[in-house]
């Protein structure tokens, strides 16, 4: 059985697949930024002293986490819809994206926090710092600096889950291979072109979130700088 590749019909559709990985950071950009607020802000509360703060935001973590990304689209997709509430498949898609992946932010940021030594944190109060500068420069930054690697890989992590979102025709890089595949005949060949697209777009993502962790934690570039010079 041979098979002979014939990427040219596939090739013609680049329009097609460009307009989808636009999509693909269209969903992956602002999942991104928004669903790693809500994580933090999920982090600090399920640290705080508030009882029931603490457990719904438990409660949410576990249920999304415990639960296929998947079912949680659908669940937004079809059941806002059911209650009256008729949202666009990009909303119900960028939405879901959040949803989730501010729950395992959550856990990334609460590790990171529960990391900090409590010294740290007396000898801070000692100084005469607030609590709300307590938390940001002893807590808060020095927490994401540690964890940064594991949160890059979660944030890449959600852009190639953004693939399951075609489920429910959103026009991402996988909905649009789906579609030339089946206009060309050509399944091994779309498909191939769309595993190169998400790599490349993996390796951009990951080296755009080390430029901007370069940036802002200084003293991760000033250790990079040393171990380089050794």
């Amino acid at each position: 059985m041979s098979y002979e590749f014939d990427f040219a019909s596939t090739l013609a559709a680049w329009p097609q697949f460009l307009d989808g990985a636009w999509l693909t950071i269209q969903l992956s950009f602002p999942a991104t930024l928004l669903g790693f607020v809500i994580g933090t802000l999920c982090a600090i509360g399920r640290r705080g002293r508030i009882g029931w703060i603490a457990r719904a935001c438990g409660a949410y973590v576990e249920v999304v986490r415990n639960t296929p990304l998947l079912v949680q689209i659908f669940l937004v997709f079809f059941g806002l819809a059911t209650l009256g509430w008729k949202v666009s498949a990009f909303t119900a898609a960028l939405v879901s994206l959040v949803i989730n992946v501010g729950a395992y932010s959550c856990e990334i940021m609460r590790a990171g926090m529960d990391s900090i030594h409590k010294g740290q944190v007396e000898a801070a109060e000692c100084l005469g710092l607030s609590r709300r500068q307590v938390y940001w420069h002893v807590i808060l930054r020095p927490a994401m600096e540690k964890v940064y690697p594991a949160l890059t890989s979660q944030f890449v992590l959600l852009m190639l889950a953004s693939s399951i979102t075609s489920q429910i025709s959103v026009e991402e890089l996988t909905a649009v291979a789906a579609r030339v595949q089946s206009d060309t005949f050509r399944p091994f060949e779309a498909y191939i072109l769309v595993a190169v697209a998400y790599l490349a777009l993996s390796l951009l993502m990951r080296a755009g979130l080390w430029a901007f962790g370069q940036l802002i934690f200084t003293r991760r570039r000033r250790l990079g700088a040393q171990g380089a010079g050794r």
